[in-house]
């Protein structure tokens, strides 16, 4: 990223007119205290439009939880438009998580109610955003929403906008210093916070972020892998698998086309 100005001013001008052209009077956005949502928060708040910044904890760890605070003080020390709601969804994940009937499929089941939680905060958010006329801000980076399908379906996927969707996660880290993002959350392992403990992005996905972006561009420019390292090939044939397999993701619901013959 060769200058944070323009960018900053490029998303914003760009938020500025996706709201104007639609009529809405603000912005929501689930703060987690990761660094994707600090930095869409603050580039939605330099619209001067409305913005709601909702905490929705899940029996959340303790360090995620209090970055999200931090980062929403600072935001409404620094911004009159910002504004913040805390709502608690530990009763009703476990209330939905205790009516659901007994599976031997553990493992599966670890996975699916990883992902109930961000449908839960998705559900959240469009709460606030159909009362205030809001737009619900997607987080998502470059390298989760388009190389790895890193986010959970109708979850932190389901969004009205994604401001910073087309820059990596290297630059979205670079941009969070020019915005002067709290070191905290620069400094803290990225993490989707969806299992409760504080197991990193990299941790679940077997690879580093700089690694997946290599592998993305990579792929994007069809190097053949005749030179790779065997480290390179290990991130390499992850992000292809990754790819792949998460394409439900990135491609519009499909949909049965009916011959006119039939109709």
């Amino acid at each position: 990223m060769k200058s944070g100005e323009k960018v900053e001013n490029h998303i914003t001008v760009w938020l500025k007119n996706y709201i104007n052209d639609s009529n809405m009077n603000g912005f929501v956005i689930g703060i987690s205290g990761g660094i994707d949502s600090a930095v869409t928060s603050t580039l939605c708040a330099k619209t001067g439009y409305k913005v709601l910044c909702l905490e929705m904890p899940i029996l959340q760890e303790l360090g995620q939880d209090n970055r999200a605070k931090n980062h929403i003080d600072w935001l409404k020390k620094q911004f009159p438009n910002v504004y913040s709601h805390r709502l608690s969804l530990d009763k009703v994940f476990s209330s939905f998580q205790d009516s659901l009937p007994h599976t031997e499929k553990r493992n599966e089941q670890f996975l699916s109610l990883a992902n109930a939680r961000a449908r839960l905060r998705m559900t959240s958010l469009y709460y606030f955003a159909a009362l205030n006329k809001y737009l619900v801000a997607g987080t998502g980076n470059k390298v989760e929403d388009f190389g790895v399908g890193f986010y959970t379906k109708h979850g932190d996927g389901g969004v009205d906008i994604s401001p910073i969707a087309d820059l990596n996660k290297t630059q979205v880290f670079k941009l969070s210093r020019y915005l002067g993002i709290n070191k905290e959350i620069q400094n803290a392992a990225p993490t989707d916070g969806l299992w409760g403990d504080n197991r990193t992005d990299e941790d679940q996905l077997g690879a580093s972020y700089s690694e997946l972006e290599w592998a993305m561009e990579t792929h994007k420019n069809k190097i053949p892998k005749d030179h790779f390292s065997d480290r390179e090939k290990i991130v390499y044939d992850l992000y292809i698998k990754l790819h792949k397999q998460n394409q439900h993701k990135m491609k519009p619901i499909p949909v049965c086309q009916i011959p006119k013959e039939f109709l």
